[in-house]
């Protein structure tokens, strides 16, 4: 009988399928793990910024109370994104990403429902600067997305960001 292991991509969704569980979003459950060299150099999870209060602790979404729509108006949001908080992490304790990957899950928050977890446009921007290579996601049919971020500036390079064909919400 042979053993079979899950591949490194699996593996690390998992993990980031974990760290997702620290979340305070009530819309979305979502967390990101930034690997370089094959080891975790930093995670994030939706989550309001560092000592402020959250929308758990507020007892409601305001974006839902303002009725904004998925994807729409993140200004208004509580929440800094996971993958945000995985690079702002890995910002303060100093580490670089570049050449590294970032691996995001997302669910339906507090349900075990998955949801194709593409980055927003902010995220990607962010995502681009921070010099990281692949983005590998996780999707609504609990498979697995991987992008290129050198796909995406080539993209964006002849076109615009609002051209791109994977978005999210």
């Amino acid at each position: 009988m042979k053993n079979k292991r899950i591949s490194k991509d699996e593996y690390y969704l998992g993990i980031a399928k974990e760290v997702a569980q620290r979340s305070t979003c009530f819309r979305r459950t979502i967390g990101a793990i930034i690997i370089r060299d094959d080891q975790i150099i930093s995670t994030g999870y939706v989550g309001a910024p560092r000592k402020t209060k959250d929308s758990f602790e507020h007892g409601f979404c305001l974006r839902d109370k303002l009725k904004i729509p998925h994807g729409q108006r993140y200004e208004l949001c509580r929440s800094v994104h996971a993958e945000q908080n995985a690079i702002i992490n890995a910002a303060r304790a100093g580490v670089s990403l570049l050449g590294g990957d970032i691996y995001i899950y997302g669910s339906v928050s507090r349900k075990d429902a998955p949801i194709d977890a593409i980055p927003c446009y902010i995220c990607k921007k962010m995502i681009i600067n921070s010099g990281l290579n692949r983005v590998i996601c996780s999707t609504v049919d609990g498979k697995k997305k991987v992008f290129r971020v050198n796909d995406w500036i080539k993209d964006w390079q002849k076109g615009d960001i609002l051209d791109d064909s994977h978005q999210y919400g």
